[in-house]
């Protein structure tokens, strides 16, 4: 079995439906990047029609031309509100042998579970889990067991503690 035991049931459903990979292909090595970058299209591709069947639509993401620079938004709702964030992340040059460390900036500081840059920590099962199957997981695979969890787990918190105000919030006491 490929999953932790400990991990949520809804994500190991979900992330069983995103198409694995075939490709072994990173930046550095030209056509079979392109044939890669296909492969990636086509699983987020997947995995957003997935999240949308399920109404759990919860990020926009596009990269640059060459497929190495990730720019979009991810959010979540809590206590029916929408926190959104920016997401950006770099393929590295040993990917797929290496997850691409996702960050959301404007995060840095609050939180523990966060690197230098905004870049999210994930659990310590994530990257067993990632070498276990590479090069089948992508850039899907990497949010949907990376960022998916890590927000479910951090927006609560953040919010509870106080160090994340919604939007509203945050307008009202600037005023």
């Amino acid at each position: 079995n490929h999953f932790a035991s400990n991990m949520d049931e809804g994500v190991k459903a979900t992330v069983k439906k995103i198409p694995l990979l075939s490709t072994n292909a990173g930046p550095r090595d030209a056509d079979l990047w392109v044939k890669r970058l296909k492969e990636e299209y086509a699983a987020l591709i997947k995995y957003v029609q997935i999240n949308k069947e399920a109404d759990n639509d919860w990020f926009q993401l596009e990269s640059n031309k060459t497929g190495t620079r990730w720019t979009g938004k991810c959010w979540y709702i809590y206590n029916f509100r929408k926190y959104e964030f920016d997401l950006e992340f770099d393929v590295p040059v040993t990917y797929p042998t290496t997850a691409p460390e996702l960050q959301l900036p404007e995060l840095e500081g609050l939180t523990e579970k966060m690197y230098r840059g905004g870049k999210i920590c994930l659990t310590v099962h994530f990257k067993p889990l990632w070498a276990k199957n590479v090069p089948h997981f992508g850039i899907a695979h990497a949010l949907a067991l990376g960022l998916a969890p890590w927000l479910a787990a951090e927006v609560p918190h953040l919010v509870d503690t106080g160090k994340l105000l919604h939007k509203e919030e945050s307008t009202k006491q600037e005023q």
